[in-house]
């Protein structure tokens, strides 16, 4: 719920979600400035809740056009 409501904030679309391993996965998209403080917000702060003890970015590329209109929690 957080990290939805700080993506939209940001201005980046995607998704996550919490995973059975108690991580989390998902795909952030949009301008690189965006998604670098998207990337910046859930190394750093995340859910009020949570506790971070690492993060992993990967198949980071440059795509031409956005595949989802807005963020949202997958489950």
């Amino acid at each position: 719920m957080y990290t939805e409501g700080e993506a939209k904030k940001i201005g980046v679309v995607g998704w996550v979600k919490n995973t059975n391993q108690g991580t989390v996965t998902g795909q952030v998209q949009g301008p690189e400035e965006k998604v670098n403080s998207m990337k910046s917000w859930l190394s750093k702060v995340g859910s009020p809740s949570s506790r971070i003890d690492r993060t992993n970015f990967s198949n980071e590329k440059t795509i031409s056009k956005l595949e989802y209109s807005n963020f949202s929690i997958r489950y």
